[in-house]
């Protein structure tokens, strides 16, 4: 495949719900962050996280990363308009991609076959690639570069969900094997179930 893939991290968020910083959560002795960097790093052809809230956090941990140069943080100075303002933002710096591969940080016990896998269900005839798990939409997410304007000119109080809803988006559901699509980690109960396995 030679369409250019960008991984989309927003990492930006206020963790309020939780009582920690999310990204930098261990998961199996490494951060959320550094877990989905890995994974995404030999896939795309670059990595781009979105930083808000604790961006020197972010740049410092960073900094141990593997393959560095692939990385690159975005600020998103209106990060507390929510996570749809982080995606646009993302975006915006995003326009020489083919695929951006949107990827929430509360999801770093994906296994690299997900993502080869997720990979391989690109086609150009679809908009949005969603996976799917016993008929539950997961994410990560592949967006075409076709709805990068279509999602940047909306208004940050809009969703992805109200989006597809209106713009006649062409979407394929890929049924997988893979439960942890659906996670949602979101407060230390969510977290605690995570780390027991």
């Amino acid at each position: 495949m030679n369409d250019k893939i960008i991984g989309l991290i927003i990492a930006a968020g206020l963790s309020s719900r939780m009582g920690d910083f999310k990204p930098l959560l261990d998961y199996r002795g490494k951060s959320f962050l550094e877990n989905i960097v890995d994974k995404l790093n030999p896939i795309c052809d670059e990595v781009v996280i979105i930083t808000g809230h604790n961006a020197n956090l972010i740049e410092t941990e960073i900094k141990s990363f593997k393959n560095i140069e692939k990385i690159k943080t975005i600020f998103n100075e209106n990060f507390k308009e929510g996570m749809f303002s982080s995606l646009k933002t993302g975006l915006r710096n995003s326009l020489n991609a083919d695929w951006i591969l949107y990827h929430f940080i509360d999801q770093p016990n994906l296994p690299i076959s997900f993502y080869e896998n997720l990979l391989c269900q690109t086609d150009n005839l679809f908009d949005w690639i969603q996976p799917e798990f016993e008929q539950k939409n997961g994410h990560p997410i592949l967006l075409n570069k076709r709805l990068i304007k279509i999602i940047t000119s909306s208004p940050v109080t809009c969703n992805l969900k109200e989006i597809s809803s209106v713009n006649n988006i062409r979407k394929k559901h890929w049924n997988c094997e893979y439960p942890e699509i659906l996670n949602d980690i979101d407060n230390i109960d969510s977290y605690k179930e995570l780390i027991r396995y």
